[in-house]
């Protein structure tokens, strides 16, 4: 099986020690969670202070079973969620997916 944390070529390498979840919120903000009904780019309503889940001991499949990879390690060190979130969907193909939040 391949290491999950291994980046694409085009990618430059990440910290081989860097291989948990960073709470940095972007896998509960950028995809879309249908169990939750929430929409890509939107960070989950149950996500609280500090990016940590408000309903982590009830949370959905889906989120129980995302695993920390390579992305993470190329959106956590950015200074915002919102940054986050953008490049998380730049690396998957969807900013033009972005919502235009006012």
């Amino acid at each position: 099986m391949a290491d999950r944390f291994e980046p694409p070529p085009e990618y430059l390498p990440r910290s081989v020690l860097r291989r948990d979840c960073t709470a940095c919120g972007a896998c509960c903000s950028a995809p879309d969670i249908h169990a939750l009904q929430k929409p890509l780019g939107v960070p989950c309503v149950h996500l609280g202070a500090g990016c940590l889940c408000r309903i982590y001991p009830s949370r959905p499949a889906v989120c129980r079973n995302y695993q920390p990879d390579w992305v993470c390690g190329e959106v956590a060190p950015l200074p915002t969620l919102d940054a986050r979130i953008r490049r998380f969907l730049e690396i998957y193909g969807l900013e033009g997916e972005i919502p235009v939040l006012e």
